[in-house]
């Protein structure tokens, strides 16, 4: 089965050794996402409007749009900030309705970071 894994250029990818996605067969993966430059100056929900476009640019190099997600995960620094995080996730995803689960954490990679988000899409067959 073919694989194909997609970087975005984000600095932890070469430090980590992973994908921003990786695709095998119909199945997509998309790696914990977080803002990045001035959008980790923002508070939750700018943080998790940014995690998503970087999800959907993604998605979109694989030639699918995120009406193929069909499961997030979110971990929040704060769970005082679930319903930041949860106004952007719907305002993205609205009507593809994923799967979703939301975890509080104690810490994320850079201190700055309050949201990260991952994502797992098929692609129509």
């Amino acid at each position: 089965m073919e694989r194909r894994n997609v970087s975005s250029g984000g600095s932890f990818e070469d430090v980590y050794g992973y994908s921003r996605a990786v695709r095998v067969g119909d199945h997509v993966h998309v790696a914990g996402t977080c803002a990045r430059g001035a959008d980790l100056d923002g508070d939750a929900y700018v943080q998790a409007r940014a995690a998503l476009a970087i999800v959907a640019d993604a998605l979109a190099e694989l030639g699918l749009g995120l009406d193929a997600v069909v499961r997030t995960v979110a971990y929040v620094t704060d769970i005082a900030d679930a319903q930041l995080v949860a106004r952007a996730h719907r305002e993205a995803l609205g009507d593809v309705r994923p799967a979703a689960t939301m975890v509080a954490v104690t810490a994320l990679l850079e201190p700055a970071m309050k949201v990260e988000i991952e994502a797992t899409a098929i692609a129509p067959t």
